[in-house]
């Protein structure tokens, strides 16, 4: 699959794409708790603490990647108003993959705010792992990686974070 037959873009997402925002958190959710062991609450959600705050808080934003008229992905990124931005989430609809959107997307976001980029992926993601390698790479030379433990989370293995620059 290619992006070329249909338009891809990458729209910043407001408090009125909530519902289809929350609907691909939850796909997103679903897929990360294969790594994480998290389990949806008594209504069948997941805890959605991030993109709450990427709608809400300042230094915070969301956004939603489109193929044609298909919304396919979602990422929530925080310390826009810091010297390190964070991709805290980010989320491409399994039809999707390997299309070439999700660089195309880190691409796009990441050239609206040049400067620092970190991302943090758990490495039992093999896939996950592959992809920041590569993006990182890819936008600069001298990236790096390192592993953090997940803050109050002692029974989780620590999270790998890859650190670039986009110039």
């Amino acid at each position: 699959m290619t992006t070329s037959p249909k338009s891809f873009c990458v729209l910043a997402a407001g408090e009125e794409h909530r519902p289809l925002l929350e609907q691909l958190w939850t796909m997103f959710r679903h897929d990360m708790s294969t790594f994480t062991g998290a389990l949806p609450d008594n209504n069948g959600r997941f805890r959605q603490e991030r993109l709450d705050a990427g709608l809400t808080e300042p230094g915070w934003a969301v956004y939603l990647f489109w193929l044609g008229s298909s919304p396919v992905g979602l990422a929530v990124v925080r310390g826009l108003d810091t010297d390190e931005r964070i991709m805290s989430s980010f989320f491409i609809v399994h039809g999707a993959r390997r299309s070439g959107v999700g660089r195309a997307a880190v691409r796009h976001i990441t050239s609206l705010q040049p400067g620092t980029w970190s991302v943090a992926f758990q490495d039992s993601n093999t896939v996950a792992s592959r992809f920041w390698s590569t993006v990182a790479a890819e936008a600069d030379g001298h990236w790096t990686l390192e592993h953090r433990e997940v803050p109050g989370r002692p029974a989780l293995p620590a999270d790998a974070w890859v650190h670039f620059r986009v110039r």
